[in-house]
């Protein structure tokens, strides 16, 4: 049984699924994925993400605002920490830097980053981390505001391995997504043989960025296994014990049985 550790299911293409949300369900079920976990990127849509995936106890959310749009609601760290307290939610985030897409004065970046990780602190949840073009900075406010307090995980690393192991240092654990599937991907499959079986998460990032041989489709839930084929490959062992210490990292993690 596979664990998609990141994924946006209020965001996926359900065209083929009749626009049902629960055909996708029974799908992804069906390719053997046995729980997801359901990012937020704004508090805007959180009230429905929370809505579309009630019914469903393989689901599991978190509560956060992505780094890119300065255009969204600002949250405070104490509406953060209250929202969290809703028993579906495991973490706080998508949170960090993106320095890729964004221009001028970033300083609303990075304390959007600072209030999520004294979130996560209070409210003792980890934190997602997103990360692009900003090595140097997301290690450093981590550092200084005591994330590793909180923990987490670096959330579709595409960094170097030295990034990867101050993360490591500081106990947050390494999710590998599609993207490590890609030809033009051979350093980041270097790191993924480097960091430790036991700190190691797998995800979708669904629908973003679906693994080959999907690559340019929306991507699925059910693409996870690709993945874990992938990390099997890389590390000499099998799709299934891959899956079976992922999950277990994923409960260790986000403190979240899976049955």
């Amino acid at each position: 049984m596979l664990v998609d550790s990141h994924c946006h299911l209020d965001r996926l293409n359900l065209e083929p699924y009749d626009n049902d949300f629960s055909r996708l369900m029974s799908a992804t079920a069906k390719a053997g994925i046995g729980h997801m976990l359901c990012v937020s990127i704004d508090l805007e849509s959180y009230p429905g993400m929370m809505e579309l995936v009630a019914p469903y106890p393989q689901v599991s959310t978190s509560v956060g605002v992505h780094p890119n749009d300065q255009d969204r609601r600002e949250p405070a760290p104490e509406e953060l920490t209250a929202l969290a307290e809703h028993g579906r939610n495991v973490a706080i985030g998508e949170t960090g830097l993106d320095y890729f897409r964004s221009e001028g004065d970033l300083e609303w970046q990075r304390q959007r980053f600072r209030n999520h990780i004294a979130a996560a602190r209070a409210c003792g949840k980890p934190l997602i981390i997103h990360t692009r073009a900003a090595r140097e900075e997301t290690i450093g406010i981590m550092q200084s505001e005591a994330a590793r307090d909180a923990g987490g995980v670096m959330h579709c690393f595409t960094e170097d391995w030295a990034m990867a192991k101050k993360a490591l240092d500081m106990g947050f654990y390494i999710s590998f997504s599609g993207i490590i599937t890609f030809g033009s991907a051979a350093d980041l499959r270097e790191v993924a043989k480097k960091v430790p079986e036991d700190r190691i998460l797998i995800e979708t990032d669904a629908p973003y960025l679906a693994p080959v041989p999907y690559r340019g489709k929306s991507n699925l839930p059910g693409y996870v296994v690709k993945v874990a084929e992938c990390i099997a490959e890389l590390r000499g062992s099998s799709s299934e014990q891959v899956a079976a210490f992922t999950r277990d990292n994923f409960c260790r993690l986000f403190r979240h049985a899976v049955t």
